[in-house]
């Protein structure tokens, strides 16, 4: 019997669903960005256009397609399909996947393949990780595990070594300029430059967060001339402020932290206090940032500017006492700091040389005339000798550790101490 009222059921679900999802690619093409592993020809694009995709792992940040290409899969698949998110599966969920799939491969099941999707799938712990080994290894199941985390960190090695691994990278912004445009069509609204442009920059390569505020900037704005016009000022109020990727345990948290210490060191304050903004903007702990501020001054610049030590110093204990916005005064002020001094690391290889020596080197006792206590006689006061230096034996079977640069006031130590030698 014709249902006359199916068309119209449908298009009312189509227009309830949220805009992310209408927008939803159809086929492979559709697919804005990551034409390094969905490009004519690749790989990935190839074994699922021919559904013989085998288990793997798609890893990115937020909003750059990974549950779109697994729900993309899970519709185009003739295995069957199951779903589970790892924050809220527990092992008796994952058994009773694993039981229906070694079912279905023994009663000749006509679609005998089942596809596990695992969202999240960093929040599984190694015993259950381990619980789905035999099962990938034999085959009985396919798994897709989707993360926003660097897989390998929180996949073990022995289900990881039975993956393809697929990164996910941010989208450009002519990918989130032709969401955009998809959007567009299909809601029916016209879009200024400046609200296109501030869009854009704002999602930060993170297509969800886009659309999430179109669809506001659609819900807030009324028609004018049968069309809605979104402007600069409406999605203004809509993405209120910029989303930073910044998980204080996640990759990014250690990438940003890492490329502003290697700012620092390599000289570049500009870098070095953009990367110091990013991570203030995201809320991160002043006082962490204030210690890598204080490791850096020790490590890389060192005797050649003995005073960025103190500043840095100085910046700790702002962080201590200090909150946000005043913090980020001293901090900036230190790694502008640390970041333009002249850098030595000779300390550091000094240091790091003798405790290697102390570990696996001869053991050297200490001389007679150094001794605590009033019989240590042969020790020189250097006091009483000009210059207030004597050459005598400090340490058995001498041996150089700190080698000390030309590198800003390191350089009046490596001259003093070679005059010394002369003399």
């Amino acid at each position: 019997m014709t249902d006359f009222f199916e068309s119209e059921r449908e298009q009312s679900k189509q227009a309830a669903m949220p805009l992310a999802a209408r927008l939803a690619p159809q086929n492979l093409d559709d697919f804005a960005g990551q034409s390094e592993i969905l490009g004519k020809g690749k790989m990935l694009r190839r074994l699922i256009e021919a559904d013989k995709i085998t288990s793997a792992v798609f890893f990115g940040p937020p909003g750059v397609g990974k549950t779109a290409l697994a729900r993309f899969i899970a519709h185009s698949t003739k295995a069957n399909v199951t779903e589970l998110n790892a924050a809220a599966a527990g092992v008796a969920d994952l058994k009773k996947v694993l039981d229906h799939a070694r079912l279905r491969i023994e009663n000749n099941f006509e679609e005998k393949r089942t596809l596990l999707i695992l969202d999240e799938i960093h929040h599984f712990n190694k015993t259950q990780q381990d619980v789905l080994l035999p099962s990938v290894e034999s085959g009985q199941i396919v798994l897709i595990g989707l993360t926003t985390e660097n897989p390998y960190f929180y996949i073990n090695n022995a289900l990881l070594s039975r993956f393809s691994v697929f990164e996910f990278k941010p989208l450009c912004e002519e990918d989130l300029s032709k969401i955009i445009n998809r959007a567009a069509k299909s809601a029916n609204f016209n879009i200024t430059a400046g609200a296109r442009n501030f869009l854009i920059t704002q999602s930060n390569g993170d297509a969800r967060r886009l659309l999430n505020a179109v669809e506001l900037a659609i819900i807030t704005t009324p028609y004018t001339g049968g069309q809605k016009e979104i402007t600069l000022d409406i999605v203004k109020e809509c993405i209120q402020k910029r989303h930073l990727n910044y998980d204080k345990k996640g990759d990014e948290h250690y990438d940003i932290i890492s490329a502003f210490i290697k700012s620092m060191r390599g000289s570049d304050p500009d870098a070095a206090v953009y990367w110091l903004a990013r991570m203030l903007e995201s809320g991160e702990d002043p006082r962490f940032i204030a210690r890598r501020i204080f490791i850096c001054a020790a490590e890389d610049v060192g005797l050649a500017e003995p005073s960025a030590i103190m500043i840095a110093q100085a910046a700790f204990k702002s962080a201590e006492v200090l909150g946000m916005p005043e913090v980020r005064i001293p901090l900036a002020e230190a790694a502008i700091y640390v970041a333009c001094a002249p850098k030595s690391n000779a300390a550091y290889l000094a240091i790091n040389e003798a405790l290697a020596e102390v570990k696996d080197g001869p053991r050297r006792n200490v001389p007679a005339h150094l001794r605590s206590g009033f019989k240590n006689e042969g020790y020189k006061y250097a006091h009483d000798f000009p210059n207030h230096y004597v050459e005598q034996e400090y340490m058995p079977n001498p041996k150089k550790f700190y080698n000390p640069t030309t590198q800003g006031k390191e350089k009046n130590i490596k001259e003093r101490q070679e005059l010394l030698k002369k003399k």
